[in-house]
């Protein structure tokens, strides 16, 4: 593409510029410019030590949180409803479900491949709050570096207000409670 800047700036496009042709082409350039940096870099893992330890260890869990996340915790009800006949007292809305981390940690153990199915919701993720990257830097983030990126995932989600740390919610059940202020010992004047 060849461009030109004019005295206030513009960009000019020549006439035989390479301008998106199909409505797909289009839609996907102008997402491309209509998006958001991540709230986290990518190796910043260990500005939540807690999180960074869990997915280390266990990304199973971290990622079954993020996908629950991405799909406003709907993940589970269509597994369970397609076999509500087998689980007749089985309330999947009363606990947390661990479906999604359960298929990945099979994914993951049994043949080595859970990143492509974490890729996915990492894609998944990036379209639905419009952030930077796109299915290529997708996959080879988690193909290279899966533990890095479920981390980050997790901290975008917690910084949208979509997960809420453990930590917010012991600050929420201290709300309105004050202590009583203790008086010193004997006579003061």
């Amino acid at each position: 593409m060849y461009h030109s800047s004019n005295k206030n700036g513009y960009m000019k496009l020549s006439a035989n510029a390479n301008l998106p042709s199909s409505k797909a082409e289009h839609d996907a350039y102008v997402e491309h410019e209509n998006t958001d940096p991540w709230s986290s870099g990518l190796c910043d893992c260990f500005s939540d030590v807690e999180l960074c330890c869990l997915t280390c260890w266990l990304p199973y869990v971290t990622f079954g949180r993020i996908a629950e996340a991405v799909d406003d915790g709907n993940t589970c009800n269509a597994f369970f409803a397609s076999c509500s006949k087998l689980f007749h007292e089985f309330d999947p809305l009363k606990g947390p479900c661990v479906l999604s981390g359960a298929i990945h940690a099979l994914l993951t153990y049994f043949t080595g491949y859970g990143w492509k199915y974490s890729c996915a919701y990492r894609s998944k993720m990036r379209i639905k709050y419009k952030l930077d990257g796109s299915p290529c830097q997708d996959c080879l983030i988690h193909s290279c570096c899966m533990t890095c990126a479920l981390c980050q995932e997790y901290r975008e989600l917690q910084f949208r207000g979509v997960i809420v740390s453990q930590h917010e919610d012991d600050d929420q059940k201290n709300i309105g409670i004050e202590a009583v202020p203790v008086a010193p010992k004997g006579m003061i004047r």
